[in-house]
């Protein structure tokens, strides 16, 4: 069984670990997103770049790569290879388990690539993808409070954050899943909430920039 959660922990790792919104610029601008604005991998700063339909397209990959990583943990945990019984002497590796653990590392695997040196995005998108499948009933809360904070506000990252907070309190009272499942959830809300420590300053400071305003001038530190 600790195989098999390694294997899916590895797994998710490195399909998480695609950085979508480096290769779609790359490829078609022929730029290096990180010397762009805010200097992230992430959709936001690919649309803030003047490349929104990249930007659409880095939302969309880096969420089917969320998505897929925790739907391949799905169709392992169904599979022959998590042995159960007592004539393997191994009790069945729990589905959501399975799942809440590729959820955790696809995110972790946005926010850390190998393939750039361990700088990547904040996580949302891919959290988006994980938390689709994963608990279904929670995201729509999450993704209505998203909505309406950045409508109001036009502050993208307070929407994440508030949204990441809120995603594991909605799967709580929505889908009553066991304790070490939600535990594994929340840290991909804890890791989304980490990466936005720069946006939380600027919020607090009111230095932040606002969805369509005006684009930075000055690349700031990647995050």
């Amino acid at each position: 069984m600790i195989i098999l959660y390694l294997i899916v922990a590895a797994v998710a790792y490195l399909l998480g670990s695609i950085p979508f919104g480096y290769l779609l610029v790359r490829i078609f601008r022929g730029q290096d997103i990180r010397q762009t604005g805010s200097g992230n991998i992430g959709a936001t700063n690919v649309a803030r770049s003047g490349a929104k339909g990249l930007g659409i397209a880095t939302l969309a990959l880096d969420a089917l790569k969320g998505a897929t990583a925790v739907g391949l943990a799905a169709v392992l945990a169904a599979s022959k290879y998590n042995l159960c019984g007592d004539f393997f002497e191994y009790s069945c590796a729990p589905p959501l388990r399975l799942m809440s653990l590729a959820a955790l590392f696809a995110v972790l695997g946005h926010v850390f690539p190998v393939w750039l040196r361990f700088k990547g995005g904040k996580g949302v998108a891919t959290a988006l993808g994980v938390f689709c499948i994963l608990f279904p009933k929670a995201i729509l809360v999450a993704l209505a409070i998203f909505i309406l904070v950045v409508a109001i506000t036009r502050y993208v990252s307070l929407g994440s954050i508030l949204g990441a907070i809120a995603f594991p309190i909605a799967a709580y009272f929505t889908q009553k899943p066991d304790w070490l499942s939600l535990l594994l959830a929340s840290g991909v809300s804890l890791v989304i909430i980490l990466k936005h420590h720069q946006n939380i300053s600027r919020l607090l400071a009111g230095t932040e920039n606002r969805f369509g305003g005006s684009k930075p001038q000055v690349a700031e530190k990647q995050l």
